[in-house]
């Protein structure tokens, strides 16, 4: 296969595949449809660009080919299994319009249409995450806790109430934006939870908060990803805990961005969540300044969390503050009892703790490794499964 055919398929998935989705959805409100549409017409892209040449306008010549899949469907899946290209229809460009009230960055374009209030909240997230960052419903469901079963039913369920109710499917303006934000936060926030999208996840949140200029919650997800990132670019193939990782190797070049991200997320009244967050990861990387993690203040930061977004993430996170200021007991007294049994984290703070107190931790260590191994995490599944042996109590 051509480079130049490959490279230009990849820029296309990459910049364009949301406006295209939404221009192919926008008819019908049947997002299944222009998904499968559209994988068929890149599906094209890779058999003909390279024999061909790559057109001149390759989103024109993708939302062609996919508008003509779209009519095979409707017309008879059996009378016509491919429709000729127009090359005339594909100098036509899709993503040409000047709007001064449109938002600009497609994927956020995008998750904004998968944000629309007629759609299920807890559905919203998911679908962004998949229509709009390409993730599989299985990768969705460890990032949410749920079996995959439950979370691509979910996924169906939402795809087949736009189609059914005539959602508008169509690609918003800024005016929208108030309404649908928080759940565009999450969506982007759930992004950078997976470790592969961290980078993808800091620019769109960085893109977001610039679009919105004054939205502090959008900032401080801009800091929290970028601070994030800074940790994990250290990571070279073993899993270092946190407070055991070498701040020199962090990107101090990041860290500085992410605190500066973090200044202009200050609030004019109480805190947000992301704030919140965003500052609890603040505490964490300023241990390359003062060489020891400021516990009390992380505990404080945790509590003002739980009363904003009590999520089972938090509430795990908590308690191993708690067992750092007051003891590994007090750590596994706060631990959460319900909502944990495929919950890795919990698996492994409470392994942790266990272990600290000089308590049997073996299942605790096996069940946070298997989880970890089933959610991809090669290298936190074999640090877990060295960890120490049965009454060691190290």
């Amino acid at each position: 296969m051509s480079e130049e055919a490959r490279a230009a398929a990849e820029h296309a998935a990459r910049s364009s595949y949301g406006r295209l989705v939404a221009l192919l959805a926008a008819p019908t409100g049947d997002l299944a449809l222009a998904e499968d549409a559209l994988a068929g017409a890149f599906e094209a892209a890779l058999r003909h660009w390279p024999a061909q040449g790559v057109p001149d306008n390759p989103e024109g010549w993708l939302l062609t080919v996919a508008r003509n899949r779209q009519r095979d469907v409707w017309k008879s899946a059996a009378a016509r299994t491919s429709a000729p290209i127009d090359e005339g229809d594909a100098t036509y460009d899709p993503l040409a319009d000047h709007d001064p009230l449109a938002i600009g960055e497609r994927r956020l374009e995008l998750l904004f249409v998968c944000a629309h209030p007629a759609i299920d909240p807890a559905a919203r997230t998911p679908l962004m995450l998949q229509v709009v960052m390409g993730f599989e419903a299985a990768e969705i469901a460890r990032a949410f806790a749920v079996p995959s079963s439950t979370m691509a039913q979910r996924l169906v369920r939402a795809k087949r109430r736009i189609k059914n109710t005539r959602i508008p499917f169509s690609v918003p303006d800024r005016r929208v934006l108030p309404e649908r934000l928080t759940a565009v936060l999450e969506a982007v926030y759930g992004c950078a939870a997976i470790s592969t999208s961290a980078g993808e996840a800091r620019y769109l949140a960085v893109t977001l908060a610039a679009l919105l200029e004054d939205e502090a919650e959008a900032w401080a997800l801009a800091a929290l990803t970028t601070l994030t990132l800074a940790r994990s670019r250290s990571r070279t193939g073993t899993f270092v805990p946190l407070e055991q990782q070498n701040p020199a190797e962090w990107d101090s070049q990041l860290l500085d961005e992410g605190e500066a991200l973090l200044r202009r997320a200050r609030p004019s009244g109480p805190p947000g969540r992301f704030q919140l967050e965003a500052a609890i990861q603040a505490v964490h990387v300023d241990r390359r300044r003062t060489g020891s993690t400021d516990w009390a203040a992380l505990n404080i930061l945790y509590t003002a969390l739980l009363a904003v977004a009590p999520g089972l993430g938090a509430k795990v996170a908590a308690a191993v503050v708690t067992g750092r200021l007051h003891g590994p007991e007090a750590g596994l007294a706060q631990l959460p009892a319900s909502g944990v049994e495929t919950f890795q984290p919990y698996w492994a703070a409470r392994a942790d703790l266990l272990a600290r107190a000089g308590r049997e931790a073996t299942e605790a260590y096996r069940r946070a490794a298997d989880l970890a191994e089933l959610a991809g995490d090669e290298n936190g599944a074999q640090f877990l499964r060295s960890r120490p042996a049965p009454g060691s109590g190290s």
